[in-house]
Formats: C-alpha cells, structure tokens, sequence
C-alpha cells in the first residue's frame, strides 16, 4: 500500500494496523521470532491481495483505462470550491478495475439487457456495465451533478458502448424532507448533508427545492419501467429507501438483481464499538435486507464490501392473506416461468440438412438454448464447419455425414447419436431439396429424387427417430415443410417439390395423432421464401421483385425468423401442440 494512501476498506485498514504493529516489533528486540514471523505472514497476505485480484482479473478496456486516468488526475477539491459540484467528492470513491468487472461478469451473469444506476460518479462503474450490455441494451444512471455527466460524457462518445448510456441529473428520490426554500430551511439541510453554507452549495439546493415533486425513480416507477439490475452507489444513509422503493414499485423485475457498494463501510458495520452515522445505516439497510423475504442476498468482500441481492419468486408466507390463487399459472409449470419452459438444457437434438441455410439456422438455435446437437448433412465438411461453429458457443455437437435417402445411412445417424449421447430427444428434419420444371416436362427421375430426399427420407427419420423416443416415453419431432404445401407459389413451377411438401404435412399429422398419447409430439414448420444465397442465383433473381409484391410484410424471411418456432416446439411449452403446420411467411398465404 502506498504510503500516502488513505485506508479506505476493511482489508486496507488490516493492512495499516499491521505495519502499526511491524514497527513496533521492530522497536522491541524482546519480540520472539515466532511472532515476528507470523505477523509478516499476514501483512504479506493482506498487503498482496488487491494487488492480485486486479493482475489476475480481465484488463480493462482503453475507454475504461482513460476514464480511471482522468478520474484520479482530477483535482476533485477545486472543482467543489469554484461552486461546480455540490458535494466535496472524494477520490476513493471511484470504482476501479477490479470492481468494474464484477458489474461487468454481474451483468452478463444475469443476462441484464436494461441497467439501473443510482449514483454515477465518474462514470466508470456505468460504462463497465455499458459493455456487457447487449447491442439494444440501456443503462440508465441517476447523477445528482451535472458537472459529472459533463466530466464523463467525453469518454462515453469514445466507446462503441457510450450510447447505451442516458444520464438522468437529479435526485433520485427525495432524500431531504423540504418546503419553501427558505435560509433557513437551506442551512437545516446542509448541515444534515455536512456541506458548507457556500452560495454555491445554497444555489444548487434551492434548484433541487423548486424541481417538480417527482424525483427520477418515481417517474420511472410511473412509466412502468423495470429493470434486470440496479447499481446503487449512492448517499448511503439512503440505501434503504433505495431499496424499499426499487421492490414496492416493482423497478425490479423477478429474478433481477440489486448490487449495493460499500457495504461493510471500513468495517464498521460490524465492529461493535463503531458509533459512526453512516456504518450504523449500513448497519441497518444489511439487516433489513436479510430479514426481507422477498430477496435472496451475499455480502462479497470485495473492496470496501458489494451486497448481491436477488429478487426471488413470490412464494405464500405463513399466517398472511392474500387474493392470490397460488397455482400453475402464478408458480409456473413445475415452478418454471415460461421463459424457463422455453429451455432445452439436457436435451439431445439433431438437425438434417444443417451445413447450412434453415438447417444451420436451427442446430445454432437448438444449441442455444440448452440442447446437444447433432449436425446432419451429406457434406461432411459443412456439417463439421457448423459443429466447430456450435463448439465455439460452448455448445456440444458433432457431425455426421448422411444421405437421409438411403435408409442404412439414417439408421447408422439414429445409432451414433445414440451411441454418443444415450438418446434422442429432438428430430428436426429439415433437409430437403426442389427443382424446378413445368408440370408436363417434370421427369420421373425429378419426381422420384425430390421425393426420396423430402418425403421418404423425412418419413424413414420419423420412423428411426420415433423408435427411440417410443421406447423412453418421450420425444419432439420437428418436419420442415413448406408454404407451398398451402398455395401454389408462382411464377416458378415446381411440381414435384410443392406435392412433396404437401405429404410432409399429412406425414406430421399422421405421427403426430397416433404418437401423442405415447409421448411424442409431432409438428412442423412451414417456411415462406427464405433469403439464402440459392435464392439469389443468376435463374431466381428475376423472381425476388415478384415474390416481394406477393408478401404483406414485404421482405423475404431470414433464417433468423425461424429459430424461435423450432425452439418452441421442440421445448416442453409446446407439449399440447401436435400434428399441427407453424406457417411463417409473412402473410404470403392469405394473399
């Protein structure tokens, strides 16, 4: 620890008591070594730790190493004695690599797409969260300075994540119980705030006297506004306001977390001869947030101490009423929320003809949410590039190369699926091929190849497919059809592909009646005209303009359209749907 440095956390002051004590030792030559020894240990411990928690944690990026330059470089004190902050704020206050992370990872963790600040600062903390936020994501931080939303905002435009941020200058709630702005009233409330009786302090009181009533957290609170975190790093006597407020007006969605700093406060919280204001509060606010059954909660020791409460699901509390009909629709299904119900964690999926196009579309869906894939195609270089891809997410996945046209190759793709994974819990057939010719031109060898591929080999994975699943109880199957086997799409001519299609529907139909009551679903999805690099070859891009005036919504449909549709039959949420055709074609079929 530097030897200006003032002690400012529990481990910081550890530190300090124990150099205290090595320089006594050294001033008493009666001191046994064993004791000598051990002090040195600890100092070295406790002395060694910040400094390896900041090497061994990620580096930050340049934005954020500019930001804590200018942060520490800046001469906090002049600024408050030119009258340009309100508060005299103290360089500790300012979140460091370490703890910026730490939103960082929380944030990621909690898969957060909408952030709550109570206290900005210099920004840092707010631009670390900025980052894990997702390209759509927003952070609103609450600053009662403006000159610190002046000071940051430079930093902010430099970074890609920057305009994630929206800087709210006011109060967040109404800390001071205040009427007519009078001296009188002015001097009462800077003495509570322990601030000088500048004009500048004067000034800037009596703006915040005569601001409309409603402070930031209750126009949000208005609104409806929630969000999946909130970071308060605020007037700590207030944290428990702070909090009572975030849950009473449902700022906080379910499961959404509250991250507090600062609160083991030098450790006063818990030294029981600490009659400090602040440590009392903090004191209290850990307290009542362990006592409220609302919440989940961890004190991490990290630095001066960060509290991670979790909102919890609302669960009946003995000898309380309530209106609430405590069942499946309140709990969830197996006390899962629907979102939840949407996961696939555990599930062993495959998906044919996924080396590319929709297949590839569905296997990175079917991966992401939960489920093991395996990738089908006849191209065993495609298929392999598309696992590699899944392995690069973090999903497991393997590739297997397979003409589903030739039974022996679908049953020896059922058997090392099996034999890799124990089961199949997901077939999504999906591979398929068309060609196009007039009807009186349509040549048995087209007819017979399109349907070996789209029907008969649809079937005979059905069938493979089926087996394993019949057996266990329990399965989803998932057809690729087509919109064509609703309305004859035009101007192109495909004969042989558009009966097929039709057949893979009343195949789905079929399965899907006489295997629900043995556990097994079956369905299917009907694309539109979907955007791949096929549909713009040099003989269908004259076509596209065509099609486009055909379609109420306008565009082709991108593969992306379609990954929710597969997720969701595939995922417990659909166990009342079988033998049903998902259309999703923008509306191409009602005109």
């Amino acid at each position: 620890m530097q030897a200006d440095k003032v002690s400012d956390t529990p481990v910081e002051f550890v530190v300090e008591y124990l150099l205290k004590a090595k320089e006594i030792v050294e001033n008493n030559a009666n001191i046994p070594a064993e004791l000598r020894d051990n002090l040195q240990k600890a100092l070295d411990i406790a002395s060694g730790l910040d400094g390896y928690l900041e090497q061994m944690s990620s580096q930050e990026s340049e934005p954020l190493a500019e930001l804590y330059r200018k942060s520490v470089s800046h001469d906090w004190n002049k600024v408050h004695e030119e009258g340009k902050t309100l508060f005299r704020l103290p360089v500790t206050c300012i979140t460091g690599q370490v703890e910026g992370q730490v939103l960082k990872m929380l944030v990621h963790m909690s898969k957060a797409k909408r952030v709550l600040e109570i206290g900005m600062f210099t920004g840092y903390g707010a631009l670390s969260m900025a980052e894990a936020l997702p390209e759509n994501g927003q952070l609103i931080a609450c600053e009662l300075e403006p000159y610190l939303k002046d000071f940051a905002q430079p930093i902010f435009d430099k970074s890609p994540h920057g305009k994630k941020i929206t800087v709210k200058i006011g109060p967040a709630m109404d800390t001071l119980k205040v009427g007519y702005p009078t001296i009188s009233t002015c001097q009462q409330s800077l003495e509570l705030l322990n601030m000088s009786c500048s004009a500048s302090n004067f000034y800037y009181l009596i703006i915040l006297f005569k601001k409309k009533s409603s402070t930031i957290l209750q126009e949000l609170a208005a609104t409806g506004e929630q969000f999946d975190m909130v970071f308060i790093d605020a007037d700590k006597q207030n944290y428990i306001n702070y909090y009572k407020f975030l849950l009473d007006h449902n700022l906080l969605r379910i499961d959404g977390v509250i991250c507090v700093d600062n609160t083991l406060f030098k450790g006063r919280v818990y030294l029981k001869d600490s009659a400090d204001d602040i440590g009392k509060a903090l004191r209290d606010f850990n307290q009542f947030v362990t006592n409220d059954p609302r919440v989940e909660q961890v004190i991490v020791p990290l630095r001066d101490g960060l509290t991670i409460i979790r909102r919890v699901p609302y669960t009946p509390q003995a000898n309380t009423q309530s209106t609430a009909i405590y069942d499946e629709v309140f709990r969830g299904v197996q006390g899962k929320q629907v979102l939840d119900r949407l996961r696939l964690d555990g599930k062993v999926a495959y998906v044919t003809g996924a080396g590319q196009g929709i297949g590839r579309a569905f296997a990175h869906a079917l991966g992401e949410a939960g489920a093991k894939v395996a990738i089908i195609d006849m191209d065993k270089g495609k298929a392999e590039n598309v696992a590699h891809e899944l392995t690069l997410k973090g999903i497991s996945s393997m590739a297997v190369a397979a003409d589903i046209s030739k039974p022996e190759d679908v049953q020896k793709m059922i058997d090392d699926i099996v034999s890799k994974w124990g089961t199949i819990h997901i077939a999504c057939n999906n591979a398929g091929i068309n060609k196009n010719s007039a009807s009186e031109d349509t040549s048995l060898e087209e007819w017979d190849q399109t349907f070996n591929v789209n029907l008969r080999g649809t079937f005979m994975c059905c069938q493979a497919a089926g087996r394993v699943m019949l057996k266990q109880g329990y399965g989803k199957i998932i057809n690729t059809a087509s919109m064509a086997s609703l309305i004859v799409p035009h101007p192109q001519k495909q004969l042989s592909y558009n009966t097929s299609k039709a057949g893979v529907v009343k195949l789905t139909q079929t399965l899907g009646t006489e295997w629900i009551d043995r556990g097994v679903r079956v369905n299917c999805i009907s694309p539109g005209i979907v955007d791949t690099p096929l549909i713009h070859s040099e003989s269908l891009e004259p076509l596209v303009q065509r099609w486009l005036s055909d379609i109420p919504a306008g565009r082709l449909a991108q593969v992306t359209d379609l990954q929710a549709a597969v997720v969701y039959l595939a995922s417990d949420a659909s166990d009342y749907m079988t033998g049903h055709n998902l259309v999703i074609e923008g509306g191409q079929s009602l005109w």
